[in-house]
């Protein structure tokens, strides 16, 4: 049996979807808050959980009978509440007799133990500490997150501006990742790894360049002085720092393909076919 916790949000939705091709429904569980919200995945042969990281309680029996677990980090913003969230899974899934842990990290959380991965070092201590074998999927920030419907606005004012100073991002597609944790949870050749997963390097030059040809309207790059406020202008300035270059080419050899290319996200969003 693979369970899958927040099966009903974003990425977890998607995991779900790349097991069905992978393996009977009967094999998959889902371990949501809300079941009642989740009769869709029961609709396609997916047993239905009740695993809430907010009520402990209801973790270890949403858990039981799982050979693989995968572990999807809280959505949760203060680092403190998210370690006390993911303890406690982890303890669960201990309880519970799990085979193997697959946990959703982030880049750098291995060496980095404050600030974006503070809550992602310590869940990875505690999985070392719990003595249940896992494997850690280390992700970058979402491509999703920078290539999406609003691109549509710079088409239609034929430019896109930047505050990321030209800077490489190597973010990942949720789709990617996905199916790299569908891999790994019905493969048996990743227990006990870390994958540092990226995807091609790409900058906001290029993206430019990316919306012109598949759209076919000249797009110009325009730089813009000022930062933007909140989360999205710290993100910018982490590019620009070249926070977000590193590369690895784990992410690729899990998939067993290259990951989605610049060109292939943006021919996807515009519904257009891509070279």
């Amino acid at each position: 049996m693979i369970v899958v916790s927040a099966a009903s949000g974003a990425f977890g939705t998607r995991v779900v979807d790349r097991l069905l091709t992978r393996c009977p429904a009967d094999r998959v569980a889902a371990a949501v808050r809300a079941p009642d919200r989740a009769a869709g995945l029961a609709a396609r042969g997916v047993q239905v959980r009740h695993g809430d990281y907010n009520t402990p309680d209801t973790l270890v029996d949403a858990f039981k009978g799982a050979d693989r677990l995968l572990l999807i980090s809280s959505p949760e913003l203060d680092p403190q509440h998210r370690v006390r969230q993911h303890r406690a899974a982890v303890d669960a899934a201990r309880e519970a007799g799990v085979g193997v842990i697959v946990y959703t990290s982030f880049l750098s959380a291995d060496t980095e133990p404050s600030g974006l991965t503070a809550a992602h070092h310590a869940t990875e201590q505690a999985l070392s500490a719990a003595g249940v074998p896992h494997t850690l999927l280390r992700h970058p920030f979402y491509s999703e997150a920078f290539l999406n419907p609003g691109l549509k606005d710079a088409v239609d004012a034929g430019e896109l501006t930047d505050g990321t100073g030209g800077r490489g991002l190597n973010t990942a597609s949720r789709d990617d990742l996905a199916e790299a944790a569908a891999h790994v949870l019905t493969e048996d050749h990743h227990v006990s790894r870390a994958y540092d997963f990226t995807g091609p390097l790409w900058t906001y030059p290029q993206l430019a360049g990316a919306l012109t040809r598949v759209t076919g309207t000249p797009v110009v790059l325009r730089e813009r002085p000022d930062r933007l406020p909140d989360a999205q202008g710290w993100l910018e300035e982490q590019v620009r720092a070249g926070a977000l270059e590193r590369q690895s080419d784990d992410l690729q050899r899990v998939l067993g393909r290259p990951a989605t290319t610049l060109e292939e996200a943006v021919a996807a969003l515009f519904g257009a076919p891509s070279n």
